[in-house]
């Protein structure tokens, strides 16, 4: 309802380019944003250009386009693409951009708004929390087949598309969207590396949205999937998915393996949550961590000055610090299976592909009376 009301207020307005020394340099309140349609008209950047140039790319017509360009060029065993790889295809017509910006509820982030006021230029919204599953009360949770190609197809998807995610972090929720595609068949999916940050202190331009048509796409996404879980049809689907059900694991599969051992079990949060000395982000969990796992801390898997993903070489060292043996199989979890996508996808960059993600992550776990846990807030 508020994502549907916010959209029609911005549909009449249009698009600008902005700059990086033009951003504003604090994120405006929802009202203030509102009152604000001037600061846009102020600007001198236009976004004409770049649409008419995807126009004409998507016609065929040659400007900026190159005739070699194919997402096949990027191997899908590489699960990132640099900020100039990005902005050299950035018209491509079959080259979709989303912005997957999510924040931990303590952050107090709105991010539609952010969204709004600057993003890459072209990039659709993906809604985290509107493009899951509406059958549980665990948060994000994946969608079924069914929602997830209509959300997409909402969002104008195709399986031929190759799909570029970022966030507004560097690289977080980004990652969670990437392992979603991938769960649902689509190997052509990268996350932009070092995110919206990098991009911008590359200089490239980003763009402010006060046309209401990716959110308008947004927000009938997430209304084309809670029909699905009403029991209608959603037409017309365009995208069309493909089950991978050895990428994500159920609480009963964790469960299973706290016996058998089969899979090393690695947990994404801080080592404080992971021990139990440090609060959980959401009221009512307990912090502490499922016994049997280890800690990896998904910053340790970025380089501090760049914010981008390490080197496979040095992420091999950091799992293996942690006493993880690539050699074996691994699975991830995390608080509510967002940052475990990151450890997914640092292992995906050194050669295992097939690392599952436990879905329901620590706040199904913690909330379950009868499980076992391990850290000092558990044991009270």
């Amino acid at each position: 309802m508020a994502s549907t009301l916010f959209s029609r207020t911005f549909l009449a307005a249009s698009h600008r380019l902005i700059t990086p020394s033009l951003l504003p340099q604090k994120t405006l309140t929802l009202a203030s944003f509102l009152t604000r349609r001037g600061f846009y008209s102020q600007l001198g950047f236009s976004s004409t250009a770049y649409r008419s140039a995807r126009a004409m790319a998507s016609a065929g017509i040659g400007i900026g386009a190159r005739a070699g360009y194919s997402t096949s060029s990027v191997p899908t065993n590489e699960p990132v693409v640099s900020v100039d790889w990005l902005h050299s295809n950035l018209i491509e017509p079959d080259l979709k951009v989303l912005d997957a910006s999510w924040y931990m509820p303590d952050e107090q982030r709105n991010p539609i708004q952010e969204y709004q006021v600057a993003h890459i230029p072209g990039a659709l919204f993906f809604d985290l929390d509107g493009i899951s599953d509406r059958s549980t009360s665990l948060p994000h949770m994946l969608p079924s087949e069914e929602a997830f190609a209509a959300g997409c197809s909402a969002l104008g998807i195709e399986n031929k598309d190759g799909v570029v995610v970022y966030d507004a972090k560097g690289v977080f929720s980004a990652a969670r969207v990437w392992w979603m595609f991938r769960v649902f068949g689509h190997d052509k999916v990268w996350v932009l590396d070092g995110g919206l940050p990098r991009w911008r202190a590359s200089g490239y331009d980003v763009e402010s949205s006060a046309s209401g048509d990716a959110i308008l796409k947004a927000s009938a996404a997430s209304e084309a999937i809670e029909k699905i879980y009403q029991g209608h049809t959603v037409s017309p689907i365009t995208f069309q998915t493909k089950f991978q059900p050895h990428l994500v694991w159920t609480l009963d599969q964790v469960k299973n393996n706290m016996e058998d051992q089969t899979y090393q079990h690695v947990d994404a949060r801080s080592k404080a949550r992971f021990d139990g000395t440090a609060p959980e982000p959401r009221k009512g969990i307990r912090s502490g961590h499922i016994p049997g796992s280890k800690c990896v801390p998904y910053p340790q898997l970025f380089d501090s000055a760049s914010q981008t993903l390490l080197p496979a070489e040095d992420l091999k060292k950091r799992f293996e610090q942690e006493e993880i043996s690539l050699d074996k199989p691994i699975m991830a979890s995390c608080g509510t299976g967002v940052t475990a996508c990151i450890l997914a996808m640092g292992l995906h960059r050194v050669g295992k592909t097939d690392v599952p993600v436990y879905d329901g992550s620590w706040t199904e776990w913690a909330t379950q009376p009868d499980l076992p846990m391990e850290g000092e807030d558990s044991s009270s």
